[in-house]
């Protein structure tokens, strides 16, 4: 005889599994609406399909924690309005992102939502919640390394102090 047996979308989930599950749906639509705003402020073309690319991620991931959320009684957070698109020229030059600026915007995001999957990864008790969030932790990998990979690209990367010279042994 086992606890919480049976098909795991019928099993409760516990405090910290709805808790993680509601700030990381929060956390997707501030990412959709915040890049909804980026996606018009990106002047170069690979950096806007990475963006919407990632907008498309956010609002899929958002909805199927919804699902979860609604699921178990609980109220998924408020969703932002749709952001209009707007022409690049349209936004004066001092108070528009650069390209820079939001590819490095994204990598933090991207490592942020690294943490919040792997914490809900390893405190999860329902397989299911454990693997939808593995799905989501292996999409940030990849858009990370998109994003890198353009950044280093483009000459957007700004790295750390390098380690030219090794001591010798």
């Amino acid at each position: 005889m086992g606890i919480l047996k049976g098909n795991p979308k019928d099993q409760p989930l516990h405090y910290g599994e709805i808790f993680q599950t509601w700030t990381y749906a929060a956390r997707q639509r501030k990412t959709i609406s915040t890049y909804q705003l980026y996606r018009s402020h990106a002047g170069d073309d690979e950096l806007k399909r990475l963006v919407v690319n990632l907008i498309q991620q956010a609002k899929q991931s958002a909805a199927e924690c919804d699902e979860i959320l609604v699921h178990n009684g609980i109220m998924p957070p408020p969703a932002f309005a749709e952001r209009p698109p707007v022409k690049l020229e349209d936004i004066p030059a001092g108070a528009r992102f650069a390209d820079q600026e939001i590819a490095i915007a994204i990598g933090e995001d991207l490592a942020v939502n690294l943490i919040a999957c792997s914490q809900l990864i390893g405190s999860s008790i329902r397989i299911d919640v454990g693997a939808l969030f593995a799905k989501y932790y292996a999409l940030h990998v990849a858009s990370a390394a998109a994003a890198l990979e353009l950044s280093k690209e483009k000459g957007w990367l700004v790295p750390p102090p390098l380690q030219i010279h090794r001591p010798e042994k």
